[in-house]
């Protein structure tokens, strides 16, 4: 069995498939995706889509990434505002094209798709050896007792180990150059897809990836 752990997806369906030929887990397997599906990309809708299905066929384990959260706020009055100036207006033209009205489009979002967001995700799991987030943790915090605006929103900058000496993994502060960015005792795996960089999935028991692009290219490495 192995723990495939994948980066920020944003909207970007082909990058997701491409890497899952790549990797083609099996249902062994345990797939942890880091959350931000949605905004940015061009089909946010197709990514959840693709997500609902593999849960139906593998063991997946969704945490919910900042973006997502933002997503869900879009329901409450204006919050869709505040969303579509993060990318939400990407993930509003996945839903409905051709309507610009972001309180119309909504409308359009199946109740399947609120659902995996609202409910199937979670906002971090953790094993005997690691942390799996979407943002970063308070290191001086057990996990139990973090706040979700920490889980969800803190940048990786300056990232310290946690007292449990677990690894971390994570996604949501890109890197640019499209690598993972490997401190040892935490690890970043949002390489920038939605950015015309690469989106990596990890295995962490031998510190093997693989990574695709939107162009349809593939590659795998390890981490040093």
């Amino acid at each position: 069995m192995r723990t495939l752990v994948i980066g920020d997806i944003h909207g970007c369906l082909r990058a997701l498939n491409q890497l899952l030929d790549a990797v083609h887990p099996s249902a062994d397997d345990l797939i942890i995706t880091l959350g931000d599906y949605v905004d940015r990309g061009p089909d946010s809708r197709g990514v959840i889509d693709r997500l609902i299905k593999l849960s139906t066929t593998h063991r997946l384990i969704a945490l919910r990434g900042n973006h997502d959260e933002l997503m869900l706020g879009a329901l409450d009055q204006n919050g869709h505002r505040g969303w579509c100036m993060m990318g939400g207006e990407a993930t509003l033209r996945s839903y409905a094209p051709g309507i610009a009205s972001p309180i119309l489009a909504l409308r359009h979002v199946p109740a399947q798709h609120w659902q995996f967001l609202n409910h199937y995700c979670r906002d971090w799991h953790e094993t005997a050896s690691h942390i799996f987030v979407h943002g970063y943790v308070d290191p001086a915090v057990p996990m139990s007792q973090q706040e979700l605006t920490t889980l969800r929103w803190k940048r990786f900058n300056d990232a310290q180990p946690h007292i449990s000496s677990k690894t971390i993994i994570c996604g949501h502060t890109a890197q640019r150059e499209g690598l993972p960015l490997d401190l040892g005792y935490a690890i970043c795996i949002d390489t920038h897809i939605y950015g015309g960089g690469w989106l990596t999935c990890l295995e962490t028991e031998t510190g093997r990836y693989w990574q695709a692009n939107q162009a349809g290219q593939v590659r795998m490495a390890k981490l040093r």
